[in-house]
């Protein structure tokens, strides 16, 4: 296991940055994940670390040591990639006993090694197999299997997931998690996927335009984000957000005039705000608890088995919300909205950052 301390690190390609100054502590053993929209620099810092992008300024510290200047090779770092990157025409346990070949390890040793990765991974029935007769879920486990038998200080994992089906990637996060829970290893995990980061990370990096937007706990992101930005990003389906002013005395107004009271639960705005509202969508009821929203119209109903998501018109605004109480709903029915004052998040709007 070994801490990484990312110091003021940039990245430019000629003129252009595309990382601004990250800065990131992360602990011995902790699963941290780097998530964002496609662009935001996410892999560009994961490259880094590993040695395989130049640094432009700033320092990466493993234990205390910088290995800004060290080749990938001697980093003692192992990367996951996104396209496997296995040998076809090797079978599994040479695929995984590769590299400790190439480091002249003794063949006790390497069987050892691929053995308990193998175990870890549930591969031993695969081991004499080839990349050619395995499912995208085999193939990530051997890949993963091929760094974990190095024994490095660090994991990198670059979007693994991303070329494997729906069902298998739920598979697949919950293999990855418990190997991590086994191994007690220090992760540095990138995904454009939310949902992944909020099943999987101790500690979630949201990053957008190459900077870091917040850094907590995954709970701590989807309860209080401190962007507007993450308030968007963290949550399936997303947060519903509206523009608007808000008083002195807690009374927000929809651009066209509908007004909400939030009374005493409202941030301290000082006079008239512009300011963007969020709810959660599965925040609202149609049961009158909390305080109105305003009366819906049902514009799209997808059932999903244990709830119904619904797309709603109020005041002229689109309000997602999802209902979990089995009522019948149509395209066209009304029906008015509600939600608990304190389930409500404030942003200034022209900075996005969260109102106290």
């Amino acid at each position: 296991m070994s801490s990484v301390k990312i110091r003021n690190l940039r990245k430019s390609f000629g003129s252009l940055e595309v990382v601004h100054g990250v800065s990131l502590n992360i602990s011995d053993g902790e699963f941290v994940i780097l998530v964002g929209p496609s662009g935001c620099g996410k892999s560009t810092l994961l490259r880094m670390i590993a040695g395989l992008e130049n640094i432009t300024a700033g320092d990466v510290i493993v234990d205390d040591v910088i290995i800004n200047k060290l080749p990938p090779r001697e980093r003692n770092i192992a990367m996951v990639f996104q396209s496997y990157a296995l040998y076809p025409h090797m079978t599994v346990r040479r695929n995984m006993a590769f590299s400790l070949k190439l480091a002249g390890k003794d063949r006790a040793e390497i069987a050892e090694k691929v053995a308990i990765a193998a175990e870890v991974l549930d591969l031993e029935h695969l081991l004499e197999r080839k990349p050619a007769q395995l499912s995208g879920g085999q193939r990530q486990r051997v890949a993963m299997g091929r760094a974990i038998v190095r024994n490095p200080k660090l994991f990198l994992f670059d979007e693994p997931l991303s070329n494997l089906d729906a069902k298998l990637r739920v598979q697949m996060r919950a293999e990855i998690k418990e190997m991590h829970q086994r191994l007690k290893t220090t992760i540095i995990y990138v995904t454009h996927d939310q949902v992944e980061a909020m099943t999987m990370a101790d500690r979630i990096v949201v990053m957008n335009e190459g900077n870091i937007e917040q850094v907590g706990l995954p709970m701590e992101l989807y309860y209080r984000p401190q962007t507007l930005f993450v308030a968007s990003f963290i949550g399936s389906p997303a947060m519903n957000t509206v523009e608007g002013k808000l008083s002195a005395n807690g009374l927000f107004r929809f651009s066209r005039g509908a007004e909400i009271n939030f009374g005493d639960a409202s941030p301290r705005s000082g006079g008239d705000k512009d300011v963007v509202l969020g709810i959660r969508p599965e925040n609202i009821n149609t049961r009158r608890q909390g305080i109105p929203i305003g009366e819906a119209r049902i514009r799209v109903v997808e059932p999903m088995g244990s709830e119904t998501l619904l797309s709603t018109s109020v005041h002229d605004e689109t309000f997602v919300f999802l209902d979990r109480d089995r009522q019948e709903f149509s395209v066209g029915d009304t029906r008015v909205l509600f939600a608990e004052p304190t389930d409500f998040h404030f942003f200034e709007k022209t900075s996005g950052e969260r109102l106290a």
